[in-house]
């Protein structure tokens, strides 16, 4: 027996409507979070467009078009996953990575924990300079659109050919959200104040400006001393050991599941 709520006029609403609607709601919020200014959002508008005209063809008698969206309509879930398959796979893992699911199923973040690890030795061992961006639950999307978007899988090899001196990309910023690395080459804004350390370069000081005003946690590796440091509230860890780094970091994605 279903639990009526109130009705609207002749039809009831029950408790279930209720969550259906919710439901569907949270759906097409994330849905158009994730694809708004994005080229799968184009995509989108223009499905959205034949599917307008598959619907009133009939209803016109627009004979044509019927028949040819008749003959297609066989296809079009086929379609759909493939023109979509780069936008379907980010919002499952979005979705999969929000804090609803997390109440109910705690995900892991040991894996992108080691793959920065990895990558913060590997970039120290070879000398070069990186801007490793965390963000938490303060929101980055300025920065993030500052700079290239990449919204690719977090791994070492990607991140140490990012920061490659030889590579475009490896001046300014990485940021990594929801396990995801959104953009490079992000501009960072720069602490107004003014570090004692002599060895303090531009990457201490805009990795130190970043956690002023966001909750962000940001890895630096020094290109002059080859040292790791890490910023968080508006503080510098600096010449951090292997363990220590690791340490804070599980520290890090520990409160992050709790």
């Amino acid at each position: 027996m279903r639990f009526v709520i109130f009705k609207i006029g002749f039809l009831p609403v029950t408790v279930m409507d209720v969550i259906d609607i919710a439901l569907m709601s949270y759906i097409i919020y994330r849905v158009y979070n994730f694809l708004k200014g994005s080229r799968g959002a184009q995509m989108l508008v223009g499905l959205v467009i034949l599917v307008f005209f598959s619907v009133f063809a009939p209803l016109f008698q627009m004979k044509g078009l019927t028949w040819i969206f008749s003959n297609l309509r066989t296809v079009w879930i086929i379609a759909f996953v493939i023109l979509f398959q780069p936008e379907l796979r980010r919002l499952l893992i979005n979705i999969g990575q929000s804090r609803i699911v997390n109440f109910f199923v705690k995900v892991s973040g040991s894996k992108v924990m080691e793959e920065i690890l990895k990558a913060s030795f590997d970039l120290r061992d070879r000398g070069y300079g990186a801007l490793i961006v965390m963000a938490r639950e303060t929101g980055l999307k300025a920065l993030i659109e500052s700079g290239v978007r990449i919204q690719a899988e977090v791994s070492a090899p990607l991140i140490v050919s990012i920061f490659n001196p030889r590579s475009p990309l490896h001046d300014g910023a990485i940021i990594i959200r929801n396990d995801i690395i959104e953009s490079a080459k992000c501009i960072l804004p720069l602490t107004d104040e003014s570090p004692s350390e002599a060895e303090y370069g531009t990457r201490h000081r805009a990795a130190i400006g970043v956690t002023e005003d966001t909750d962000a946690v940001v890895i630096v590796v020094s290109e002059e001393t080859g040292k790791i440091s890490i910023a968080r509230n508006g503080n510098l860890m600096y010449n951090l050991t292997d363990d220590e780094l690791q340490q804070i970091l599980v520290n890090i994605y520990r409160s992050a599941e709790t």
